[in-house]
């Protein structure tokens, strides 16, 4: 069945209340929380309604829904600058190496800063395909809907772009990472500190860390092995981070240890690739297999299609051209499906 990518509506908030309950926990940015999923959509809907170039701290929240039914099956997220309303806090591996000539050692020692880098970038995140639709490319549909969104709206967002994977949790929803180091300062497991997140923000927790280096050494072989690794549901979403020209720069989320994938802006393929045409035809039996995009703002649509060159634009085939409602002399942005390298 046909599906396509567009912005969320508050009518949107039943179904991703459902698919919020199905992540496992530990999906900070798709919380199993009513309220604060509403807060998300009229928050998305404020920033639909802003015309201009502007760059403000907003949220777009997108869905990929069926064409047919309009049931809605996935969606993502689009912070346009984290840190702006409160600090933004990542964690930073690296190392100090210190030298013994009495003993004739060397000794190198991995540590955790605290830190607030990536200020000012923007977010990638909320990433979720019901368990249902883990076929057939919607997984990349709903992933690239979002960089075709940024290509489109480009003036809104910043230079650098970032993804947080969520770390390692367990059968039992608790994080090794956590347990290890954040869980013995405030006393509670990870499923209420994540709870209390989603509900209030990472800032109250956040900025409650402490504020000098962690050495790794001195936390639980589990806790280390945890730095950042993603989520096993998470490893197919890295990969097509990589894809894209993501790479891990060794910053870590501070409460479960995921890693944060960052990439200039520009630089990401979908966005560097993507070629705005004319529409000249709704026809198309063969061409490239595509992520086409359409619109701005509310009326911005995304899908997979065939794409075809032709005098004066490309063509469209069908079902694509149908799914996202378009006409000959409609304005598109199109990548093909297979980016890397």
């Amino acid at each position: 069945m046909t599906c396509r990518v567009r912005p969320a509506t508050e009518r949107d908030l039943k179904p991703l209340y459902e698919m919020a309950k199905l992540t496992g926990g530990g999906f900070t940015n798709l919380p199993a929380d009513r309220s604060a999923l509403a807060r998300k959509l009229a928050r998305s809907q404020a920033a639909l309604a802003r015309e201009g170039d502007a760059r403000a701290d907003e949220l777009f929240v997108l869905v990929l829904e069926k064409v047919a039914t309009g049931e809605v099956r996935g969606t993502g997220q689009i912070f346009t600058e984290v840190g702006g309303a409160e600090p933004f806090y990542s964690y930073r591996l690296g190392a100090l190496t210190q030298h013994a000539p009495a003993l004739g050692r060397t000794f190198r020692a991995d540590m955790l800063t605290l830190v607030t880098d990536l200020e000012g970038s923007t977010e990638v995140g909320g990433l979720f395909l019901h368990p249902g639709e883990r076929a057939g490319g919607l997984g990349l549909l709903l992933a690239r809907a979002r960089y075709l969104f940024i290509a489109e709206h480009r003036a809104r967002f910043a230079d650098r772009i970032l993804a947080e994977l969520r770390g390692v949790i367990d059968e039992a929803g608790d994080s090794p990472f956590w347990d290890g180091l954040a869980g013995r300062f405030f006393g509670m497991g990870f499923a209420e500190a994540d709870r209390f997140n989603a509900a209030n923000g990472h800032g109250t927790l956040a900025g409650l860390m402490p504020r000098h280096p962690i050495f790794t050494a001195m936390l639980t072989d589990g806790a280390r092995a945890a730095i950042g690794r993603p989520h096993p549901s998470g490893r197919a979403a890295m990969r097509m981070l990589e894809e894209e020209g993501f790479a891990h720069d060794r910053y870590v989320d501070i409460f479960d240890g995921g890693p944060t994938m960052t990439a200039r802006t520009d630089q990401v393929r979908s966005i560097a690739r993507a070629r705005v045409a004319t529409v000249v035809a709704a026809d198309a039996e063969e061409g490239v297999e595509s992520v086409v995009a359409t619109g701005r703002l509310a009326a911005f649509r995304c899908a997979l299609a065939c794409v075809a060159p032709c005098e004066g634009g490309v063509a469209i085939s069908a079902a694509g051209a149908a799914a996202l409602g378009l006409m000959p002399g409609d304005r598109v942005r199109h990548v093909p499906r297979w980016v890397s390298g």
